[in-house]
């Protein structure tokens, strides 16, 4: 009989290949193309069947009687909902208040799920993932997005 010695294990390899499965199911709406001359669907295809297959022996060995024991902790819906919440805010932000507001906003309500909250380090990382974003999304790939809310820029 095939016992689960690590839950934690368990739960993620199953996430990814639920999560591998999905995406390669969706990529296959899209053309695939060949190796030399790739459609859109054929890498998303091909990386959703990798994480399948690397959460199957993520898996696979949660069930090893060699494996480490472990039990997953109950979830905390507070601190779930603070996460998910900033997340959905900074989705809804974004357009009206742009993207240096909305980075900030997501950055301090979603610090509130620690437990070792503090305001000065939920400020200092929200200026640092503000600067990063900036330097990656704006300046670095030039992603076409409001930066500054509309009432500033005109």
């Amino acid at each position: 009989m095939l016992r689960i010695r690590s839950q934690k294990d368990f739960a993620s390899g199953l996430m990814f290949v639920l999560v591998g499965l999905g995406f390669s199911f969706v990529a296959r709406g899209y053309s695939m193309g060949t190796a030399a001359k790739m459609g859109p669907g054929y890498f998303p295809f091909l990386l959703g069947l990798v994480l399948a297959g690397l959460g199957a022996l993520v898996l696979l060995s949660s069930l090893s009687s060699k494996g480490e024991q472990d039990r997953m902790e109950r979830w905390d819906i507070k601190i779930l909902l603070w996460i998910l919440g900033s997340v959905v805010l900074f989705g809804l932000l974004l357009k009206p208040l742009g993207m240096v507001l909305s980075v900030f906003v997501l950055v301090v309500v979603s610090s509130m799920a620690s437990h070792e909250f503090s305001w000065k380090g939920a400020l200092l990382n929200s200026v640092v993932l503000v600067l990063i974003s900036l330097g990656a999304f704006v300046y670095g790939i030039n992603l076409q997005m409001p930066v500054w809310p509309a009432f500033i820029t005109g």
